[in-house]
């Protein structure tokens, strides 16, 4: 009985991991559509790409699931290019943070010291139906959280 509801719970953490992706990459991609139709540039866009990540983040934490600590890096790092750009700083500093961040990632794969970054905590079924009904009252009935 006790690995059944082991086997629910990590079912429904992967749900909800699926759900958030989901979400992301959807205001991901109408982000992109409006910044490409409305033309706000590149300082604009990467902004705005770099608020939805680490919005993204922010609400796996909400949720009660690991962070993951690439796309943190990613999100500020499209940020810190979005200020640098509509501030129109001339230092090549962010290029270069973006060069090494690459580097960086190669050599972990390399190395071989990429961790699981399917994340989460051990939690109970119950637990996780009412934070999800918490959630689902706080953001107004959002049909995909209801439990």
């Amino acid at each position: 009985m006790e690995e059944r509801n082991h086997d629910q719970r990590l079912v429904n953490e992967k749900d909800l991991h699926k759900k958030l992706d989901v979400v992301g990459w959807g205001l991901f991609f109408i982000w992109i559509g409006v910044a490409m139709l409305s033309n706000v540039g590149w300082g604009a866009g990467l902004l705005g790409v770099g608020t939805i990540t680490l919005g993204g983040q922010t609400a796996r934490k909400y949720f009660g699931l690991k962070l993951e600590g690439f796309w943190v890096a990613v999100g500020f790092i499209f940020v810190l290019g979005g200020v640098w750009e509509l501030f129109d700083i001339r230092l090549g500093a962010v290029p270069i943070l973006c060069i090494v961040a690459g580097v960086a990632l190669l050599v972990t794969v390399l190395v071989g010291k990429v961790g699981n970054q399917t994340g989460g905590q051990n939690r109970t079924l119950p637990e996780i139906k009412k934070e999800r009904a918490i959630a689902y009252k706080k953001f107004g009935g959002v049909k995909w959280l209801n439990p």
